[in-house]
C-alpha cells in the first residue's frame, strides 16, 4: 500500500473502531456484544491452535530440558557430595569408636599399674625411619619425653623412646631384634632377659635353666634403675614353646607378645613410673578354664541265668563240708 492521504486516514480510521470495540467489549462483561463472534473465532481457530501447539510443545519441551538440566546436574552433584560426605563421616565415628575403646584399656593399665602417661597417636611407621621396627608418635620433647621411656598401650609393651623432637618421637618397637628387656616369669619371679625376632615371637632367655615352665605362662617386665628404659609390671606377652636347657645354666623360651605391633595406633609415654612394684597386678585376669563333662558309664550288660550245679558266676561248686560222710557201698 502507498503511503497516501487516503492510507493514513484509513489506517486511523481503523484504529479508531478497534479502541470502540474493545471500550464496548469490556463495558458490556458477559454481555458484551463481541461475546458470541469471539466464540465463533475461538471454535474456528481452536484446533488449529492445538495442532500448532502440538507440533511447537516438544521443541519448548526441549528448550526446557536443555534449561533445567544445569539444575539437574547440580543438584545431583550436590547429592553425591553429600553422600561422600555422610559415609566420611560414619567412617571417622568409627575411628572415633576404636580409638575412644583404646585410650580407654590404655588408662586402665596405666591405672593398674600407677604409671603416669602422656597419650599419643602413631603417625609414621618403620620406612619413614628405615627398616628397623619404629614407629613416629606425634609427641616430643614440649610434651615432656625424653630417650629411654617405657611406651605401653592397653595390651603391654610396645617399646622404648630413641629419638625425640620437638613435637614428634621415635619409638623402637620390643618385636625388633636390637630390642632387649629385662623379664620377670608370673607368679615364680624367675628373671630372663627377651628379644625381639620381627614378626615371630620373641625370644627369652630365662637366667634358671632348672626353672618349672609351662606354655601358658606369662612374663612382665622386670624394670631398670630409675625406670629407665622399662619401668616394672609392664606385661609382655606368653609362652607359646620352650627349649629343653639340655644341662645349659638358661633355658631358652618363645614368648608371643600382648601387643600387635602391625595394628598401633593409640599409645602411651611413661613420663613418671610407679612409687612401688606393681609385679602382676597389671597382668588381666586368667579365664577361668570350663569344667570338662563327666563320661558317661556304659550301661550293665544282663547277666546270664545261672545253670544247675554251678554258681551265678558260672564257676566250679564250692567243696563238700568236710563233716559230711561220703556215701559209699558199705553196709
Amino acid at each position: 500500500m502507498r503511503d497516501t492521504k487516503e492510507s493514513r486516514l484509513l489506517l486511523v480510521l481503523l484504529v479508531v473502531v478497534a479502541f470502540a470495540l474493545i471500550t464496548m467489549d469490556i463495558r458490556g462483561g458477559e454481555n458484551s456484544p463481541l461475546d458470541r463472534p469471539r466464540q465463533a473465532a475461538q471454535s474456528a481457530f481452536g484446533p488449529v491452535e492445538n495442532a500448532v501447539s502440538g507440533v511447537v510443545d516438544p521443541v519448548g519441551n526441549a528448550v526446557d530440558a536443555v534449561r533445567d538440566s544445569g539444575d539437574r546436574s547440580s543438584t545431583i552433584s550436590r547429592l553425591q557430595r553429600e553422600n561422600a560426605a555422610l559415609k566420611q563421616q560414619l567412617g571417622s565415628k568409627d575411628i572415633t569408636r576404636n580409638r575412644a575403646q583404646e585410650l580407654d584399656k590404655l588408662l586402665k593399665t596405666a591405672g593398674a599399674g600407677q604409671y603416669a602417661i602422656k597419650g599419643a597417636q602413631v603417625i609414621a611407621i618403620g620406612a619413614a625411619q628405615g627398616f628397623s621396627w619404629t614407629v613416629t608418635i606425634d609427641a616430643g620433647s614440649r610434651d615432656g619425653l625424653t630417650r629411654d621411656m617405657t611406651v605401653i598401650n592397653g595390651d603391654g609393651l610396645v617399646g622404648r623412646v630413641t629419638t625425640v623432637g620437638p613435637s614428634t618421637a621415635t619409638v623402637l618397637l620390643a618385636n625388633d631384634p636390637d630390642f632387649t628387656v629385662g623379664t620377670r616369669l608370673e607368679s615364680s619371679m624367675e628373671l630372663g632377659f627377651a628379644t625381639g625376632q620381627g614378626d615371630r615371637p620373641m625370644r627369652v632367655q630365662l637366667l634358671n635353666g632348672k626353672a618349672a615352665v609351662h606354655k601358658g605362662d606369662r612374663l612382665v617386665t622386670f624394670g631398670s634403675e630409675a625406670g629407665k628404659p622399662f619401668v616394672p609390671g609392664v606385661p609382655v606377652g606368653t609362652i607359646v614353646g620352650v627349649d629343653p636347657s639340655g644341662g645349659n645354666l638358661t633355658k631358652t623360651l618363645l614368648v608371643q607378645p600382648f601387643v600387635g605391633f602391625t595394628r598401633l595406633d593409640v599409645v602411651g609415654v611413661v613420663v613418671v613410673g610407679p612409687r612401688t612394684d606393681p609385679r602382676d597386678s597389671v597382668l588381666p585376669a586368667k579365664p577361668t578354664p570350663s569344667p570338662k563333662p563327666k563320661p558317661k558309664k556304659a550301661p550293665a550288660s544282663p547277666k546270664a541265668p545261672a545253670s544247675p550245679g554251678s554258681t551265678p558266676t558260672g564257676g566250679a561248686l564250692p567243696p563238700a563240708d568236710p563233716t559230711e560222710s561220703p556215701t559209699s557201698g558199705r553196709g
